[in-house]
């Protein structure tokens, strides 16, 4: 009697959790379709930042530049979340800097709602800047130890006095605390009498403090505990939802960015490679750079895990000093060939897929795309899939699903014990 109650309840509690997730996915994919009708918020279009290297002490020579950013795009709807992953050093903070004018692009343009504001100075760069606000990656280095919660959170009305008048202010502080789930009472302490989860809290308030539109959060949780992170991003997620922001949001936790993101670009060397939705991205990758970071990620089911196949890349990541020419991928890509060392692949459709709708059909700067199931399904076979398919090789070999030849890149696929994760 007992085991088949307890087995009705497992199956009412997994029918509920099926029924739940159907309508996030229902709501996020409605969402997903009011953000294309939508108008770009923010357009960013090919840009470019490019750190000059010097010789010399005093007569300094230009004898090359650390390309940084080397021609990124993308557009932002309001309401909607852009998240940006990629590995260390590809470009990704410097792209949220830019947003926020805290550097100058050395090409390219930045719109919000139509205006160019790279081109901006004075009273009108001042009132855009205040619509982009930023949530920084350290809660510990990002607050002046010396200024109280409330000089902290209140500092923007100081800069933008027409925010809020100066007998209010006070009040709107303790509000914003409230709002991001912090006693309004704590408005007199200092930063380090609270822990980093807080602190990234007061972060976040300070960023609110002026009401924008765009938010750009660059690693806002890397920095805390796994039990913390979920608490803020389930503020931010609040947040978004109450005061109708978009964000930008950079992260190297993939399943962070899935969790908040209706769309996700990813980010090698400078460039993004693919962009598109959450489901486009994670279940149905296009460039054999995403599906090298999928392959990294921590299956929590051990069936799938045991089925799954690795993709090791062997070897760094090239200097920004001096990228590969062409594909900035193909010195640790097993597809590479002679054509992608000459021509620089377009972030497009790709060619297979532009005939054909479906998830696969989003932009992958990739000349040979292909959709690969990185993470078989649970309810696979017991065999489960293979990587890669038996009709995809490199031009020096073709790799088998448990082990290979390395194309020239050394890029070659493990088996499920390996462990081992992308460089």
């Amino acid at each position: 009697m007992h085991a088949e109650h307890a087995r009705r309840d497992t199956a009412r509690d997994a029918a509920r959790e099926e029924a739940e997730a159907l309508r996030d996915l229902m709501e996020k994919s409605h969402a997903e379709i009011a953000f294309h009708e939508k108008e770009p918020i923010l357009e960013v279009r090919d840009l470019f930042k490019h750190y000059p290297l010097t010789q010399g002490i005093l007569f300094k020579k230009q004898i090359g530049a650390v390309k940084a950013v080397d021609g990124v795009s993308f557009s932002l709807s309001q309401g909607e979340t852009l998240g940006i992953v990629g590995e260390s050093g590809c470009g990704k903070s410097t792209v949220a800097r830019m947003l926020v004018n805290l550097e100058a692009p050395t090409h390219g343009s930045i719109r919000y709602k139509g205006e160019d504001i790279t081109k901006m100075s004075g009273r009108a760069l001042k009132a855009a800047r205040r619509n982009i606000q930023m949530v920084f990656q350290d809660p510990y280095t990002s607050l002046n130890p010396r200024m109280t919660v409330g000089d902290i959170i209140g500092e923007p009305y100081e800069i933008h006095p027409e925010a809020a008048p100066k007998g209010n202010r006070r009040q709107k502080v303790q509000d914003l605390l409230d709002v991001v789930g912090l006693n309004p009472e704590y408005i007199n302490r200092y930063p380090h009498q609270f822990s980093g989860g807080q602190r990234q809290r007061i972060g976040i308030a300070r960023g609110l403090a002026l009401n924008p539109e765009i938010i750009v959060a660059d690693e806002p949780v890397s920095a805390l505990d796994v039990s913390v992170q979920a608490q803020v991003i389930n503020l931010l997620g609040r947040l978004q939802k109450e005061f109708d922001l978009a964000y930008v949001f950079i992260a190297h936790d993939l399943s962070i960015v899935r969790h908040i993101s209706n769309r996700v670009g990813v980010m090698y060397l400078g460039r993004i490679v693919e962009v598109g939705s959450d489901a486009e991205i994670y279940e149905h990758p296009t460039h054999p750079y995403t599906q090298a970071l999928l392959s990294a990620v921590p299956v929590p089911d051990p069936a799938a895990r045991d089925r799954r196949e690795r993709i090791i890349l062997v070897g760094d990541v090239p200097s920004p000093a001096n990228p590969p020419s062409g594909c900035r991928f193909r010195t640790r890509c097993w597809k590479a060939q002679e054509r992608c060392a000459q021509e620089v692949p377009a972030l497009a459709v790709p060619e297979l897929f532009r005939t054909v709708e479906g998830p696969a059909h989003h932009d992958s700067a990739c000349h040979f795309a292909e959709e690969i199931q990185v993470v078989p399904d649970t309810a696979g076979g017991p065999e489960g899939p293979t990587w890669p398919p038996d009709d995809t090789s490199g031009p020096s070999g073709t790799p088998g699903p448990s082990g290979g030849t390395p194309g020239p890149s050394g890029a070659t696929p493990a088996g499920p014990g390996s462990g081992a994760t992308p460089a």
